[in-house]
């Protein structure tokens, strides 16, 4: 089998030995039209946009909830480092006071009641977690 060069407009397989002219997703042809890729920037570029939004809100709302957790823990580790000698019942409201040793405690008495310095007023959940109210 002698092995001639095929001019370059001819589409000729070596490997299976067969011309795949008619196989081929394009056009293989000297009269073929020209192959030419349309111009998506604006298509990317509106997408991009699209996509770099909602990216954006999805980690506002993850920040947002994550600040709220982070306060969540510092009010529960506040309150629970408050001195107080009794057992908070679920679903009562409590008020935290700063004694004059510096030191938080935590009690019934409503801050129109007393003179003490007031930090803030909080609810014990069910779930054993203080909110602040």
């Amino acid at each position: 089998m002698s092995e001639e060069k095929k001019p370059d407009y001819v589409v000729y397989d070596e490997e299976t030995g067969t011309y795949n002219a008619a196989l081929l997703p394009y056009s293989s042809g000297v009269a073929a039209p020209k192959i030419t890729t349309p111009d998506i920037t604006s298509w990317k570029q509106t997408n991009i946009n699209k996509v770099n939004h909602e990216i954006k809100s999805k980690f506002e709302q993850l920040k947002a909830e994550y600040d709220a957790m982070v306060k969540k823990f510092e009010d529960n580790q506040l309150v629970y480092g408050a001195k107080f000698s009794f057992e908070p019942i679920v679903g009562e409201i409590y008020h935290l006071y700063l004694g004059k040793d510096g030191r938080h405690f935590l009690s019934v008495i409503a801050p129109q009641e007393c003179n003490w310095d007031f930090v803030g007023t909080y609810r014990l959940s069910s779930e054993k977690l203080w909110e602040q109210i």
